[in-house]
């Protein structure tokens, strides 16, 4: 063996000595750390769901969390959680003799992140009860969502909605067929729109024009 080939040999070997133990400092030009935290607040399964939305959508409650945390949250834990499907028992018509049809509307879209579809009617009835009765019904999953009549047929802000509002109730689920009383002092021509309304934060969900 030449000097030289032995002088190559030796240099060879001190750099591999060198490398193996100088690795942790230069890996990370080699290679990446991926990193996929769950968002504070959320289970494995929200994570998922959250991440199945689309990327408008992401935004919007990103936005929403770095507004307002304890909101955001909140919103988004219910967004991400299973349905709430009214049981079947409870989605059907009830027993009614010729029941008059005062009013009619369709539950519309707010934004990116709070929809509803389906139709809500109020019937009267042969006794002169009403009752305000949801069919097809869907809308994005909240907190302590609940139903109620408003002045302003279509509010889009809280300060629309008023505090004048009459309530029907706490909204039996995101999904189904479901019927809620309306007190006989409602004023239909008075109260003309009826809103999925998230109390806690002041947040409308969908809203119905009773025509």
């Amino acid at each position: 063996m030449n000097n030289r080939l032995r002088v190559f040999l030796i240099l060879l070997g001190g750099l591999v000595v060198a490398a193996t133990f100088t690795f942790p400092l230069w890996r990370p030009l080699l290679v990446n750390d991926v990193v996929d935290e769950i968002l504070p607040g959320l289970n494995a399964e929200q994570q998922n769901r959250f991440e199945q939305l689309p990327a408008d959508a992401q935004n919007m409650y990103m936005e929403m969390m770095r507004a307002d945390s304890a909101m955001g949250l909140a919103m988004l834990q219910a967004a991400t959680s299973p349905d709430v499907i009214v049981p079947e028992a409870e989605q059907a018509m009830p027993n009614m003799t010729d029941p008059a049809i005062v009013a009619r509307g369709t539950f519309t879209e707010i934004d990116l992140i709070h929809k509803g579809s389906g139709t809500a009617t109020i019937y009267q009835l042969a006794d002169n009860s009403r009752i305000l009765r949801f069919e097809n019904f869907s809308v994005t999953n909240g907190p302590d969502l609940r139903v109620i009549l408003t002045v302003r047929s279509t509010p889009r802000k809280p300060e629309e909605v008023g505090t004048d509002y009459i309530e029907l109730g706490q909204l039996k689920g995101n999904i189904g067929n479901q019927n809620y009383a309306v007190p006989a002092e409602v004023d239909l021509n008075v109260y003309k729109g009826v809103v999925i309304y998230c109390l806690p934060f002041q947040v409308i969900f969908s809203t119905a024009s009773l025509g």
